[in-house]
């Protein structure tokens, strides 16, 4: 059971799985999704096309979690979770971007997979706040690997800010 933060692309990082902030659709969108979309080549989106819709338009609800095949990332799999859009904090968004976080362990425990690698979760277009969302991860994922100790994790920060937050709400 371990939590660590690195600097660095979420696509090139060799674990089990990363976890993409996604939306809804799970059809691919800006930021990391984008990045991460590109990244594995056009299956992915075959793989996520292939996930039942829940509602219209809606294969994964804000705060679930899907997995599909890595195919050209060097992690065998992705865990797709949908964030919550910040709208002051009055929307039940701590609960769910919480969810997002525990929820991917639950799935990664699922398929027997140990390592993985979290970007930061509804902090870009999303707009959640960064501090907030370093404490919120940052607690969630400890009860996650309460449950799931043998999962270690990568905060995986796109710059050295982030990474100065996840590491002060880890200290």
């Amino acid at each position: 059971m371990s939590i660590d933060v690195q600097i660095a692309d979420l696509t090139t990082l060799a674990v089990d799985a990363i976890v993409n902030a996604a939306n809804v659709t799970l059809l691919g969108g800006g930021g990391v999704d984008g990045a991460i979309h590109r990244a594995a080549g056009p299956d992915l989106l075959a793989a996520c096309r292939a996930l039942p819709e829940v509602a219209p338009r809606v294969r994964c609800p804000t705060g679930e979690a899907r997995i599909t095949p890595g195919f050209r990332l060097p992690a065998r799999f992705v865990i797709h979770t949908v964030g919550p859009v910040w709208n002051g904090g009055s929307q039940d968004e701590p609960a769910l971007l919480a969810s997002c976080y525990r929820r991917s362990v639950e799935v990664a425990a699922r398929h027997d997979l140990h390592t993985l690698a979290f970007p930061a979760i509804s902090c870009g277009i999303y707009g959640y706040p960064l501090e907030d969302a370093a404490q919120v991860s940052v607690i969630a994922l400890r009860e996650a690997l309460r449950l799931h100790p043998a999962t270690s994790i990568t905060l995986c920060a796109f710059n050295p800010g982030m990474a100065s937050l996840w590491r002060a709400a880890l200290a």
